[in-house]
């Protein structure tokens, strides 16, 4: 029975979660039973993609990457792949009727990883981290709003400033791993070879703008949406401040992180924020 098959395949994407990312993972648990499942099979098939970019050093990515592709569109036209990644996020893709250019951008930025090192104008960095997260958090929108299309119109740009800032975020944090291990330098405008203080000052200006907004949206999320999203949301903000207290050189030469009883603490304070409706 495909049932089975279907019933693995979800749980190959929920390991993939729990194994890659704590943090999203312990946000996708306050999630509601309904659309839990969904999220992890987005999150399975976006990570699928970006480790091909990002870690698979001793093999040719470019094949793998086409490989990906190749049985992505076969998943989604036939609505099934022996990937069970792609099986399960195929089946969400379908439930929800997520628009296939989100997707094709999501592919596009990743594909940018293969060979691209430098985003030199600020063009060139919003096309990709459109690509890279907003559109993730629009697939997950999708989600969230179970399909609602007037909901998803009116909380589409909340949902790609969360994405923005979540991933500008990523790039602050990883600014080591990706300047001196993958050679890349996101940030347009911004000496990476010797970070200022008031450079690091300017993302996180722009980061704090990008939550600003994306917490408004948070704000109207339907209930079974809500509590899971505004967690990922106190995590990245805690992760923020950390880097905000970091000297700019300190940045480039370390990874901050947010330690697990700390994340504890953050759920615990956000669950009481939630129940008191004061979001």
């Amino acid at each position: 029975m495909k049932q089975l098959f279907d019933t693995v395949s979800y749980n190959c994407s929920k390991s993939v979660t729990k194994t890659y990312s704590t943090s999203f993972s312990m946000a996708t648990k306050m999630l509601a039973n309904s659309i839990r499942n969904d999220i992890y099979n987005i999150y399975g098939f976006v990570r699928l993609a970006d480790e091909i970019v990002d870690s698979f050093h001793d093999y040719n990515k470019q094949e793998l990457f086409d490989k990906l592709t190749e049985d992505l569109e076969k998943a989604l036209t036939q609505k099934i792949s022996l990937n069970p990644i792609l099986n399960a996020f195929q089946y969400t893709y379908h439930k929800y009727n997520i628009d296939k250019a989100l997707v094709d951008a999501f592919m596009k930025s990743m594909r940018l990883d293969l060979h691209k090192t430098n985003y030199l104008t600020t063009q060139e960095y919003k096309d990709y981290i459109y690509g890279s997260a907003d559109v993730v958090g629009l697939m997950c929108l999708k989600v969230f709003v179970k399909g609602d299309e007037k909901k998803y119109e009116d909380l589409k740009d909340t949902a790609m400033a969360l994405g923005s800032a979540f991933q500008k975020v990523n790039f602050l944090r990883d600014l080591k791993a990706d300047f001196d291990e993958l050679n890349r330098s996101y940030f347009p405008n911004a000496d990476l070879h010797n970070l200022s203080e008031a450079s690091k000052q300017d993302i996180i200006n722009d980061i704090e703008a990008d939550f600003a907004k994306g917490l408004s949206g948070i704000k109207q999320l339907p209930i079974e949406a809500k509590f899971g999203v505004f967690t990922a949301y106190r995590y990245y903000n805690q992760l923020l401040k950390k880097l905000q207290k970091t000297p700019a050189l300190q940045i480039k030469n370390t990874r901050i992180r947010v330690s697990n009883p700390k994340k504890i603490e953050l759920l615990m304070r956000s669950y009481v924020k939630y129940q008191l409706n004061l979001l």
